[in-house]
């Protein structure tokens, strides 16, 4: 494993995504760009979490495809959402 890939630098990127989303936030940002910078951010937190605190990288691909396609389909629920409300 590469040295620089491991779990507390990803604890680390974790934490300063959910700053950003705090400080975004916190100062009232809104609008369609800013919504969907926080949809990456939160799929590649749930990325993480799925591939490296739940330990799935190496699973069938199975097990993979159920997980990643949860995350798709939230996602994109939480987007078209957000769409519709405009």
């Amino acid at each position: 494993m590469n040295k620089l890939y491991n779990i507390h630098t990803l604890w680390l990127s974790m934490l300063l995504l959910t700053m950003t989303t705090y400080a975004i936030g916190k100062l009232g940002y809104s609008g369609v760009a800013v919504v969907s910078f926080l949809l990456i951010t939160a799929a590649a937190k749930a990325t993480f979490i799925i591939r490296d605190f739940m330990e799935l990288r190496g699973v069938s691909l199975l097990w993979r495809v159920i997980m990643y396609g949860w995350l798709l389909i939230v996602i994109t629920g939480i987007a078209i959402t957000y769409l519709i409300s405009l």
